[in-house]
């Protein structure tokens, strides 16, 4: 049996130095802080507002992105139990009386949890799902900047997600949209243009209106 510094010795090259350690697929931390910033700018009077996401008001959306962000967190760090075997049901999402302060912490660590390239490898769960950790870290990286849209629409904020995220997530819909394995995770893919900004493209291969808005008071 070898402890970490002999398996470290055993992977040296014929120099004599260690190879370096894989870097994660894609860096969630930008796309992590800048969700965490437009949550902060919620206002009490925004949460029963509607979102593109018909079953879930704004409230009911920062709930889910605080229990997707716990989920997923764990599924990283491959820590298995109720918070990734238990499917989300909206019906059971509430907002917590601290929901700022909470929200914000949960998706730091989710964010640092990704950072370790262990989280992209071999398989995790997830919603109670088994999914290959990259196939899952690229969920993540949807939910974020989908979500995010949702969000910032909803409560008329400017959204500019980061662009390593969003070109990642792009890749892992587009190839989506031709899997029948993933039929029915997202909604009908909207019709965009090919020369539409990216963000558009992205939202439309989610099954949501780009240019969707509030309704008028």
């Amino acid at each position: 049996m070898t402890d970490d510094r002999t398996a470290a010795a055993e992977t040296t090259d014929a120099s004599g130095a260690v190879p370096a350690e894989p870097a994660p697929a894609v860096d969630l931390r930008p796309q992590a802080r800048l969700v965490a910033r437009l949550a902060e700018r919620v206002t009490d009077e925004q949460l029963s507002a509607r979102t593109p996401c018909p079953e879930m008001p704004v409230d009911t959306l920062l709930a889910h992105f605080t229990g997707l962000a716990t989920a997923f967190r764990d599924a990283a760090r491959k820590d298995f139990g109720p918070t990734t075997d238990t499917p989300p049901e909206v019906a059971a999402m509430e907002l917590a009386p601290e929901w700022r302060s909470a929200l914000a912490k949960v998706l730091g660590e989710l964010a640092d949890a990704w950072c370790d390239p262990r989280a992209w490898q071999g398989e995790t769960r997830a919603g109670g799902v088994a999914m290959p950790g990259l196939v899952t870290g690229l969920v993540v990286a949807d939910e974020l900047v989908v979500h995010g849209w949702d969000l910032a629409r909803a409560t008329g904020q400017e959204y500019l997600p980061d662009d390593a995220v969003l070109q990642a997530v792009h890749g892992f819909l587009a190839r989506a949209a031709e899997d029948p394995g993933f039929a029915g995770l997202f909604g009908p893919v909207v019709p965009v243009p090919d020369d539409a900004p990216l963000l558009d493209r992205v939202i439309g291969l989610a099954g949501r209106d780009p240019h969707w808005a509030p309704p008028r008071a």
